[in-house]
């Protein structure tokens, strides 16, 4: 599968897929045509989210008890969660999504 996501200059994070999570509040999502410019504002960082399916699970993510959940919302085929899954971890390794409120424990 084709990377979905293209991030420069990412930190290390314990991404865990069971918590939730939301867009940064600081990052802003823009459509394009071959899916969605992500821009934080605090970092000044860009990211180009190169599928469809991944901007739809990022925007699901604000109203889902975790990143499974998000998936499922979506209607994610299973095969696809693996490169979906990298792709979150490299957001949130990017701060372009975070942890909501109340469950940094």
């Amino acid at each position: 599968m084709r990377r979905l996501l293209t991030i420069v200059g990412t930190r290390a994070t314990n991404f865990d897929p069971e918590r939730p999570y939301r867009l940064h509040r600081q990052a802003e999502l823009r459509d394009e045509d071959f899916g969605a410019l992500a821009y934080h504002f605090g970092t000044r960082r860009l990211s180009f989210l190169k599928a469809p399916i991944l901007v739809d699970v990022v925007r699901a993510l604000q109203d889902s008890a975790s990143v499974h959940e998000a998936f499922e919302r979506c209607a994610v085929p299973r095969p696809q969660r693996p490169a979906l899954l990298q792709a979150l971890a490299g957001l949130a390794a990017s701060q372009m999504i975070e942890l909501r409120e109340g469950a940094e424990s």
